[in-house]
């Protein structure tokens, strides 16, 4: 969470004039018409793919449980993040930020409450599937509805304890004498990077990134181990087999495509700005880089109704076989009812085919 959404972090005149490594060339400046493209992109992208995919959670999916508990959650995360990209474009257009200190703070908030909030949720997600999958007997009462919403709740408290302090409590916009424009989260000096940014960077990259990363591959791991045992095996599970492996190969391929080229060079961006590394060609391949990693992990509000695609398939499948189920035991339900008037067998009936469903679990 340091420094947001555009790092032209470009180093002020005076700081570079004085620096050992100030003959190193700076070409980074191809990165505010890539910005701009990007993001318009995203924006318009992001915005209907989202709405559209909340609408599907709230209005037309009938089946509420823990994983679309998650997904909704990172949908709002996509959103708030979605809201703030016409803002930035501007920004990026014109390299001037009119709109104030306090919205340049909050944009910055939102970009790492998504980036990172997004990396939680979809850990969430992968650790949900693999407890229904692997451990399907025994993480029944684990996976609720209830708890999945306790689980969010925490993951926004950790997120927003990283973003907040990242947006609001660093000098986030700073002036240039020399044109007078107003810079949105750049141009942070070394003595900040060395006192403050650093360790912020230490924090998000453990907590918001590794910790994620190998939850999601462990978990897939061994989900894809558990869809091999021979015991598994039917006719009718291989199919649901190939739509579950074709889930976890779009969810892993999402996480790594849109995360791991960013944060691997943030790691990097910051030994260069704290002076660890001081090698000119190094510095001049991770500024070249950056804008790229960047845009690629914004494009995460584009990619992430994708998983919501192939993980909702699974769930309507689970709607289906629950329909099917229904249908059955209401003729049962009827042909018993007509054959025996009590009304206390009536009352054990409907009582039994509560019971039914509340134990059937979707993955």
């Amino acid at each position: 969470m340091f420094n947001t959404s555009l790092p032209n972090d470009s180093y002020p005149q005076q700081w570079s004039a004085n620096n050992s490594n100030s003959n190193c060339s700076k070409n980074d400046g191809f990165k505010y018409p890539l910005y701009s493209t990007v993001f318009s992109i995203v924006f318009v992208v992001g915005l209907i793919t989202n709405v559209v995919s909340i609408y599907i959670f709230t209005c037309s999916l009938k089946l509420r449980n823990e994983t679309t508990t998650y997904m909704l959650n990172l949908v709002v995360s996509d959103l708030l993040f979605v809201f703030t990209l016409p803002l930035r474009v501007f920004y990026f257009i014109n390299q001037n930020w009119p709109f104030g200190s306090m919205l340049c703070k909050v944009s910055v908030s939102l970009f790492y409450t998504n980036m990172y909030g997004s990396m939680l949720f979809l850990t969430c997600i992968s650790v949900d599937r693999f407890l229904a999958i692997v451990h399907p007997f025994r993480s029944r009462t684990l996976r609720t509805k209830r708890k999945a919403k306790i689980v969010c709740a925490a993951v926004w408290v950790l997120v927003l304890s990283g973003s907040l302090p990242t947006g609001f409590l660093l000098n986030s916009t700073s002036s240039d004498n020399k044109d007078n424009a107003t810079y949105c989260f750049e141009n942070f000096s070394s003595k900040q990077w060395k006192s403050h940014l650093s360790k912020v960077v230490i924090f998000i990259e453990t907590v918001g990134f590794v910790i994620p990363l190998l939850l999601n591959l462990c978990c897939s791991i061994m989900v894809l181990q558990t869809l091999r045992r021979p015991q598994t095996v039917s006719r009718e599970g291989k199919v649901n087999k190939t739509k579950i492996l074709r889930m976890i190969i779009v969810h892993l391929f999402i996480f790594c495509f849109c995360f791991i080229p960013y944060n691997v060079n943030l790691v990097f961006y910051a030994l260069v700005r704290t002076k660890t590394l001081k090698s000119c060609y190094v510095e001049s391949v991770v500024r070249t880089i950056y804008p790229i990693a960047l845009c690629i992990a914004v494009s995460n509000c584009c990619f992430d109704p994708i998983v919501y695609y192939f993980t909702s398939e699974t769930i309507q499948n689970s709607i289906k076989r629950k329909s099917q189920v229904s249908r059955t035991y209401d003729i049962k339900f009827s042909e018993a009812l007509q054959s025996e008037s009590g009304s206390h067998l009536q009352c054990s009936l409907m009582t039994l085919k509560a019971k039914v469903f509340n134990t059937e679990s979707s993955v």
